[in-house]
């Protein structure tokens, strides 16, 4: 698997930022699929196309061009919530899931492949997280809350 879709999106969700959530080039994954209705009476669907953790993925090494990787950033939040449902929730072993995960984007990316790396410093400072995957993004804005960053094999 991988070798069809150029583009893996490894912790989809309901793929809210994606323009076309039906790309044939990407391939969606999520650890997790969920159909619920929200608070506020939206619909929250997380449908992926393979059901997989960010943390081993079942893709052979050098798969993908680009991997876009938007794991969970909010560790302190009800199982049930809302927030829990929608973006996902870290477990107390963070650092080494992040660093696991952040791993594995590379492992399966082809060489010179581009990472977007997707962090929310709501609860989690995003130099915490630049500690814990050891490599410097290439560029990325650092001036907003969420940030996006770009990194290369």
């Amino acid at each position: 698997m991988g070798g069809l879709s150029k583009v893996l999106d490894a912790c989809c969700g309901s793929k809210m930022f994606w323009f076309d959530k039906e790309n044939e080039d990407v391939l969606f994954m999520d650890k997790r699929e969920l159909e619920t209705t929200l608070s506020d009476g939206r619909k929250l669907v997380v449908k992926p196309d393979i059901v997989a953790d960010f943390r081993e993925m079942p893709f052979e090494d050098n798969s993908f061009y680009l991997v876009v990787f938007d794991p969970p950033h909010l560790l302190k939040v009800g199982e049930e919530s809302w927030l829990a449902k929608k973006y996902g929730k870290l477990e107390e072993s963070w650092q080494s899931d992040i660093k696991q995960g952040f791993d594995e984007c590379m492992r399966v990316l082809k060489p010179n492949g581009t990472l977007i790396f997707k962090w929310n410093e709501e609860q989690i400072k995003l130099s915490e997280i630049l500690r814990v995957i050891d490599i410097k993004p290439l560029f990325g804005n650092k001036r907003s809350k969420t940030h996006w960053l770009v990194f290369m094999k």
